[in-house]
């Protein structure tokens, strides 16, 4: 006797999809993970903007996260940590094309994307958040792209935005990895408006109430607030004077010769990273200045990525001391910036992944 086969499990869905008073809502869902976006929830996302690009009744799109922690705290690094350590260099590929396409959808979408950066978005949640149309945070709003201290490089198009940042902050919040509030997004150019977080309902539902799409913009005014002065406007001296030099050891040189006590800070931070992932960002952000859109900085930045994945033992081992093992204690190979191949830079930014970006 023949047992049948057991039917397809479904696959668990951690993005919820609802469309109703012209509103098209995604909610990423999954909490614990804060709301860390895996393959999955990459394609759901992608499948809901694609089926609402030419559907009437979907005027605007709203991108939120489940739970008051954060829209969403990156990709899924210890999945990617899996797939390196496995030898499934296509597997990684697939990720990074996948969401690379979801947030150039979203850049060029052509209605109105509303995304609501409340609580912790970094890395792939700038990804989401970063190129979208109107881009809300709150008085609990954490942004960064953290990707160096995890011996990476900023991706997602993020070193558009950090290469589009006043003065050099986008070489310093890109090198050091340091976290954003609302007013420091807004000055930064990652974000757009403030709204106190107990008003997030109230923006929904005037979205909800209101048909015209061209009146985005001015629906999320009526709740915005004035933020608070910037701390990085207030640092600009120090952090333009020091990350304008040409190379890693002269910005931490320059840190040092600062008479500011956040400078010598950031010093130590920058001798405490990987020295390969420093080297080859700060070339990123500075090459990134040069290209003409989104779609170019996405080439580079998947260049980098998949060198970084398939070539370097920094990323696997950033993985592993901050989730895997948590010991908070990377060893990087090589252990110094005066280690770093001179080559370095040029050797990631000219890599060429067997399987392209953009089929």
């Amino acid at each position: 006797m023949t047992t049948p086969a057991p039917p397809d499990t479904p696959r668990p869905t951690h993005v919820r999809v609802r469309s109703a008073h012209g509103i098209g809502r995604l909610t990423l869902d999954r909490p614990r993970a804060l709301n860390a976006l895996d393959l999955g929830m990459i394609h759901d996302l992608t499948t809901a903007l694609e089926a609402w690009l030419h559907d009437s009744d979907v005027q605007r799109v709203i991108i939120d996260g489940a739970g008051d922690r954060g829209l969403c705290a990156g990709g899924d690094v210890r999945g990617l940590y899996d797939q390196i350590t496995a030898g499934r260099p296509a597997d990684v590929a697939t990720f990074f094309r996948a969401e690379y396409a979801l947030d150039t959808l979203i850049a060029e979408y052509p209605k109105p994307v509303i995304v609501l950066a409340d609580g912790i978005t970094m890395g792939g949640g700038i990804g989401l958040s970063g190129h979208a149309a109107i881009r809300v945070v709150t008085e609990r709003s954490v942004l960064a792209m953290p990707e160096t201290r995890i011996g990476f490089t900023p991706d997602v198009g993020g070193s558009l935005l950090l290469s589009r940042a006043p003065g050099r902050l986008g070489e310093y919040l890109g090198l050091t990895g340091a976290t954003m509030d609302a007013a420091d997004a807004i000055y930064a150019g990652f974000a757009d408006h403030l709204v106190p977080s107990a008003h997030l309902p109230a923006v929904i539902e005037a979205f909800e109430s209101r048909a015209d799409p061209a009146g985005a913009t001015e629906i999320v005014l009526l709740f915005d607030e004035t933020p608070e002065p910037s701390r990085l406007a207030a640092d600009r001296a120090w952090i333009d004077d020091a990350f304008s030099a040409d190379t890693v050891p002269q910005i931490i040189e320059r840190l040092r010769a600062r008479p500011e006590a956040a400078a010598s800070r950031t010093a130590d931070t920058l001798e405490e990273l990987a020295p390969t992932a420093l080297t080859v960002t700060l070339a990123a952000i500075r090459r990134a200045r040069e290209l003409p859109h989104l779609r170019a900085v996405l080439a580079q930045e998947y260049g980098l990525v998949m060198w970084f994945a398939m070539t370097q033992p920094d990323l696997v081992e950033g993985i592993r001391a901050q989730l895997v093992d948590k010991d908070r204690a990377p060893r990087w190979r090589p252990a110094t910036l005066a280690a770093v191949t001179p080559g370095a830079a040029w050797a990631a930014l000219n890599y060429r992944p067997e399987a392209p970006l953009w089929s």
